[in-house]
């Protein structure tokens, strides 16, 4: 169940980034949702290693959540930054 909490984990961060994050983006939905996915999944390790909370044992945790988020718009950010603007 691990691996399928870090699944979920990522896609609803990366969504909530995504949200948090408006504008057209130079790759697309599906590269923006994979690095969003990607972001979380960063933030959500942090999480459980900084902070000492597990993914699996602590799911609803809001520090998880602010990580895992935190991560998807940091990678977000990059990437608009280094392939493309996102208003043209």
């Amino acid at each position: 169940m691990g691996i399928i909490a870090w699944i979920v984990l990522g896609l609803i961060a990366g969504a909530l980034a995504k949200l948090l994050l408006p504008g057209r983006d130079p790759g697309g939905l599906i590269v923006t949702t994979l690095i969003g996915v990607a972001g979380s999944f960063v933030g959500g390790w942090i999480a459980s290693h900084f902070f000492h909370r597990s993914v699996t044992a602590h799911f609803f945790d809001a520090a998880t959540w602010v990580s895992a988020v935190g991560g998807a718009l940091v990678l977000l950010i990059a990437y608009r930054i280094l392939f493309g603007h996102s208003r043209r």
